[in-house]
């Protein structure tokens, strides 16, 4: 297994930061160590923006701070793209996308227990999208199969890059939008989104995964052919922990659970301290151990992480800080507790 457990410590990518050099030495203070998305340095960083460069038919407006999608761009810029299918550099983050990225990739990481990249998702991406008649790209049988293959040639130049830099890297697919599945409304069914996401991992080199903070069915998600799942269990610990048996096949697989507990939001931070955390984590594993989902297994191949990213908050980056800090402190407390290397 290249992604390490044992309750070490790692973040999602999104952060508040507009100063480029402190959200990196935040990213690096963690033992998993990613390269920072930063929306309020610029909307090029923007999640669904940076995994919209080189995408045909994007209608992007730096300035209107808007992302749209056109068909008949689509069909003006598509053979373009196919002429530069397999050209890596084509389907990496540019300079111009991220402050971030390429200088993550100029440090020594090397010495780390692992590293991590992470690319907006399919389906989030498709159903936040619009196209010129303001219907979400995901609902048209045309596109979404090419967004499929073209998410994941992406997902996969960023991890050979990463592995360049440790051999132990691993990614994040971030998706947001993923609960809506699950909805009657939805217009993308169950069934449908299995089918494409099944497709979706078998294109995708591991170590792979999912990053999200809502409350899909998590069945569902076990279930994919993925390596490392991560969610916000601050608010989803009890609902996920109902999912045993799931839970144990995923682990039992070789899968990683990154338990994203620490809140970011300043009113819930303020609630919080180490001991009511580490409280709430040790009485959902003690439940899942009952359950059947041995308490050293589940620990070896468990990380930690702040609940959530949090753009919204009045003091900017100041809570979001203090919650990386209080990540690092739980998993030492519960490292010691639970005598893990």
């Amino acid at each position: 297994m290249t992604i390490p457990g044992n309750l070490l410590t790692t973040a999602m990518a999104v952060m508040p930061h507009t100063n480029v050099e402190k959200a990196l030495n935040s990213a690096l203070s963690l033992d998993i160590p990613f390269w920072p998305q930063l929306p309020n340095y610029s909307y090029y960083e923007d999640m669904y923006v940076q995994a919209a460069e080189h995408f045909p038919g994007i209608v992007l407006d730096i300035g209107q701070k808007t992302l749209r999608f056109s068909i008949d761009k689509f069909i003006a810029e598509f053979e373009e793209t196919m002429a530069c299918f397999e050209n890596p550099e084509y389907f990496d983050v540019s300079t111009t996308y991220s402050a971030v990225y390429h200088r993550f990739l100029d440090i020594e990481l090397s010495d780390r227990p692992a590293i991590r990249g992470q690319l907006e998702g399919p389906v989030s991406f498709g159903f936040n999208i619009m196209d010129q008649d303001n219907r979400p790209i995901l609902f048209d049988d045309t596109i979404r199969p090419f967004m499929f293959e073209f998410m994941a040639k992406r997902i996969n130049v960023q991890l050979t890059k990463l592995k360049k830099k440790n051999p132990n890297a691993f990614m994040f697919i971030d998706e947001p939008g993923m609960q809506f599945v699950f909805s009657a409304l939805s217009g993308y069914g169950e069934q449908k989104a299995k089918e494409d996401l099944d497709q979706f991992f078998s294109m995708i080199d591991s170590p792979k995964g999912i990053h999200l903070c809502g409350n899909p069915d998590w069945d569902f998600l076990l279930g994919l052919d993925m390596d490392i799942l991560s969610l916000d269990a601050y608010l989803n610990a009890e609902i996920f922990a109902s999912c045993a048996t799931s839970i144990k096949k995923f682990l039992n697989r070789g899968g990683v659970l990154v338990w994203g507990i620490v809140p970011t939001g300043i009113e819930t931070f303020e609630q919080q301290n180490l001991d009511l955390l580490a409280f709430k984590l040790n009485g959902i594993w003690k439940a899942l151990d009952k359950k059947g989902v041995g308490l050293d297994l589940l620990l070896n191949q468990s990380l930690i992480s702040p609940a959530t990213c949090c753009l919204v908050n009045k003091d900017k980056d100041k809570t979001v800080e203090k919650a990386f800090i209080l990540t690092k402190r739980l998993s030492e407390m519960l490292r010691e507790y639970y005598r893990l290397v």
